[in-house]
This record gives C-alpha cells, sequence and structure tokens, in this order.
C-alpha cells in the first residue's frame, strides 16, 4: 500500500506520495487538493493523511475504502 500525505507547502497545497522528492499534485487551496487527491487514488490501494497547517495530522483515508485495516466486522 502506498502512503500519500497532503501537505501545506509556501504558497500552495501538495499531494506528496511517502519517499517521493516532489509534488505529485498541487493546489492553491486545501479542499481543491483533497479533491484531486480523490480522483489522483481512484483504482489504486493507497493510504492518504491529511495535515493541517501546523503539520500535525487531522485526517487519514484509505482507497479504496475496503482496503482499511482498521475495518473491523461486528
Amino acid at each position: 500500500m502506498d502512503n500519500y500525505h497532503i501537505k501545506k507547502a509556501e504558497k500552495s497545497w501538495e499531494l506528496v506520495k511517502e519517499g517521493a522528492q516532489r509534488a505529485s499534485k498541487t493546489a492553491d487551496t486545501k479542499a481543491h487538493i483533497v479533491e484531486i487527491a480523490g480522483e489522483f487514488l481512484q483504482g489504486k490501494t493507497a493510504s492518504l493523511k491529511i495535515h493541517k497547517e501546523d503539520g500535525t495530522i487531522q485526517e487519514e483515508r484509505t482507497f479504496p475504502r475496503a482496503a482499511d485495516p482498521r475495518k473491523s466486522k461486528g
């Protein structure tokens, strides 16, 4: 499973694959990069961590939802 992060850059927001040197996608707003990331990760098995401006993790999403390791039956 690939790990991606949405982080605040100097003047934009970036979607960065863990371990990569460059951003996969960039956008002017956080809402827009979250939308772009959802489209970009469709059909992939990946974890997406969405960070706040201060760098702390706000939310984590798994693509596809069925691949979420925390999902339990019952």
